[in-house]
């Protein structure tokens, strides 16, 4: 929902709120119904940025009480509830950045997640704080430690109207369960929210504090100003229309320039320097005008100079001298390695025979047990790192968090600075392809894990999917060295990778074939410590393949190729339509083409008459421990002013790929119907959400039988693709 589309009247959206969150409830009903998980405050706008906020606006279309509360400088956070004793904690476009923040405050208190959910769920309300704490992610004004936290500020009824519980309400909850209370005032007039705004802003704080400015909640009067007709005076209703109705919450914002405007300068003024040189030359001259910021660089001058007489320079060296080795090289004394991987990469093959053959120590997240496993086992490598110089932190590592964690428990816990260094497997193949090759490995490794196991519901599918989907890609800020894996390799080529990296990271002696072949080795001796028993399969939620196939919308191929690297390089060429470059242009900008690449071969609608290629397809889907693998190849790619696609033709088995199960592949193909082939397609993406996927089988379908009436059509080179049949929901 982009965010200038918030000016428009009328909205074009079906609710206003920023920061929504929903479920479908009856995925097998229709019409379809969806409930609100998380639902965040109405957009809104400064004084004099849209229509509807001018002074006049709102003297004329909200009454009193004003409620004014203090602007936090941080990051916005919901906390509401998935099920009676599970939360769910989002950003307003992310999930599961700051679990641990909200945990912190429950434990504080002897409380549980469910304690917190209970309330959440009966009185359907959805908590908002502001996470103010410079450690997570550093803003303009700073927060003292006894600040630092969550300062919540709003609840909110978990539905599409905006309705947000009043203050007090809600400075009791947070008193309630140990949030930081937001600083508010309440006023009776709109001329007293201009006075003590301008006399705040004037003065640069309120109660000692440097603000950035105030939020202020009032509601909606008679009559709902959006029924004018956009006529009249300015300041009227005509100048003034709003996309709220009578009654509604509605929130405006009061932002003042200084001295957040200021301290911003300081900021830019800062990076400058320190990307650009220290040299007067260098500063910005749009952010030189106020006399606080030459003063400011008048300070860092006088600090310079002083670095440079004996004292300062003597100070400098003592410092760098424990930092950094004659070569100038940073000094680390203990190492931390931490795998970036998902499930199926082979990190824990890899940490077993590095530990083998180097001597590491190695411990492992899927031997922790407990509720709260996080905390447990960032002990267990704190406790190895204290009798070892290497530890291997084995899991998988794939969020910002988990790295976060191991740097911030081992920070300045040791006399010098504790080396993370990672074993990055980085998904940047076709999900599809990742999948294929992580989802075997599971499948291969049978019982011989300690809680993911593939099992004849393919399960396990599912965990794979999600943890390509949630993996937060790993940055070089975020450890000390990297070293590269590949997800395609074996485990001999992935052993060989790690070893020649760590003794290259590490400066470590090259071990020995002999030795290397061990560890290779050791892996094959390798079994689990613990096993969890295994839990009642979770239902397969929508957009995820479906693990059994009794729960799928439909069966189809799941190719392995990245359209957009596909496309991007053939729509570079002088033979096509302009039409066509222009669709893809807009189709990438709106996000709108298909992340998930399929090949639909029969859809449960069409159950009444082909309910034997159903069956078949769901045959293959539960071939085990691993499905033929068939291939194909993407010849044309078609378009319409309303929707692309690339059609999929000569389809056939890979031969060998399928472990022995090759007939029932051969089976499939041999009685794969004409007139299912003519369908055969991907969907590369629709120009709006209201245009049905399946217009992209009208269109080749109709190509495919002479009707090019408005079709724009591309030839490809006969790209193949790989991929197997899987039921899917989404």
């Amino acid at each position: 929902m982009n965010e200038f589309k918030y000016y428009d009247i009328p909205s074009p959206f079906p609710t206003l709120a920023r920061g929504l969150f929903t479920r479908e409830l009856n995925e097998t009903q229709k019409p379809k119904k969806y409930q609100i998980l998380v639902r965040g405050y109405d957009k809104f706008f400064n004084i004099g940025e849209v229509p509807w906020t001018t002074w006049a606006s709102i003297e004329e279309h909200t009454a009193p009480p004003y409620v004014l509360t203090l602007k936090s400088n941080g990051c916005i956070i919901f906390i509401a509830a998935l099920t009676p004793e599970k939360l769910v904690i989002t950003s307003k476009h992310s999930l599961g950045t700051v679990q641990a923040v909200v945990k912190k405050y429950l434990d504080k208190l002897g409380k549980t997640e469910a304690d917190l959910a209970a309330v959440l769920w009966e009185k359907n309300w959805t908590a908002i704080a502001e996470l103010c704490d410079d450690s997570f992610e550093e803003h303009v004004l700073a927060y003292p430690p006894e600040k630092t936290g969550l300062h919540l500020h709003g609840l909110n009824i978990r539905s599409k109207h905006f309705i947000t519980m009043p203050q007090d309400v809600v400075d009791e909850f947070a008193e309630q369960w140990g949030f930081i209370k937001t600083p508010s005032k309440v006023v009776n007039s709109v001329k007293e929210v201009k006075d003590f705004t301008t006399a705040c802003a004037e003065n640069g704080e309120w109660n000692g504090e440097s603000v950035e400015g105030f939020v202020v909640r009032t509601h909606v009067t008679e009559p709902p100003t959006a029924t004018d007709k956009g006529k009249g005076k300015a300041g009227s209703q005509g100048s003034s229309r709003s996309p709220y109705e009578a009654g509604s919450s509605f929130f405006f914002k009061v932002k003042f320039d200084e001295p957040y405007m200021m301290y911003r300068d300081w900021r830019e003024v800062t990076k400058t320097l320190l990307s650009k040189g220290l040299s007067p030359s260098n500063l910005p001259r749009s952010k030189m005008k106020r006399a606080e910021t030459k003063l400011d660089i008048a300070a860092r001058e006088k600090f310079l100079a002083w670095m440079k007489s004996k004292d300062g320079m003597k100070d400098l060296e003592e410092v760098q001298a424990k930092e950094v080795d004659e070569e100038g090289k940073k000094v680390f004394g203990k190492t931390v390695i931490l795998p970036v991987a998902i499930p199926g990469c082979g990190k824990t093959a890899v940490s077993v025979a590095l530990s083998h053959i180097f001597g590491f120590g190695h411990t492992q997240s899927d031997d922790v047990h407990v509720k709260k496993a996080a905390p447990v086992f960032i002990k267990n490598v704190i406790e190895l790192l204290d009798k070892n110089d290497v530890v291997i932190a084995d899991k998988n590592n794939h969020l910002i968090q988990h790295r976060k964690s191991l740097r911030d428990a081992t920070a300045g816990r040791y006399s010098q600075p504790v080396r993370l260094l990672a074993l990055n497997w980085s998904l940047d193949k076709p999900p599809a392809m990742i999948h294929r090759i992580c989802g075997d490995r599971v499948e291969q490794r049978g019982e011989n894990h300690q809680t993911l196991r593939a099992d004849t519901s393919k399960s396990h599918e599912d965990v794979i999917w999600m943890f390509i989907n949630n993996t937060e890609e790993l940055t070089a800020s975020e450890v000390d060295d990297i070293i590269e894996m590949e997800v395609e390799e074996d485990l001999e080529q992935a052993v060989r990778r790690a070893v020649k990296g760590v003794a290259k990271a590490l400066e470590l002696e090259m071990p020995s074939e002999e030795k290397i072949q061990e560890g290779i080795e050791a892996v094959g001796w390798y079994e689990p410590k613990t096993k969890k028993p295994d839990e009642k399969k979770k239902e397969t939620k929508k957009g995820k393949v479906a693990g059994s196939a009794s729960g799928a919308r439909y069966f189809g191929l799941l190719p392995e190729v990245d359209l957009i690297e596909l496309l991007d390089e053939r729509m570079q060429k002088d033979d096509v339509d302009e039409g066509m470059r222009q669709l893809w242009a807009k189709l990438k900008e709106g996000g709108r083409v298909t992340k998930r690449p399929h090949v639909t071969i029969v859809h449960k609608n069409s159950m009444e008459t082909e309910k034997p290629l159903w069956d078949r397809c769901a045959a293959l889907h539960a071939v085990t421990p691993a499905p033929p693998l068939f291939k194909g190849k993407l010849k044309t790619v078609l378009c319409n002013d309303r929707v692309m696609a690339l059609t999929a033709e000569d389809f056939v088995l890979v031969q060998g790929s399928a472990n022995g199960q090759n007939q029932e592949g051969a089976d499939f193909v041999s009685k794969l119907a004409h007139e299912v082939r003519q369908r055969l397609h991907i969907t590369v993406g629709t120009k709006a959400a209201d245009i049905p996927a399946v217009e992209a089988k009208a269109l080749v379908e109709g190509y495919r039988k002479g009707v090019e009436d408005g079709v724009k059509v591309l030839q490809l080179e006969g790209v193949e693709f790989k991929g197997r049949v899987k039921g899917m929901n989404g």
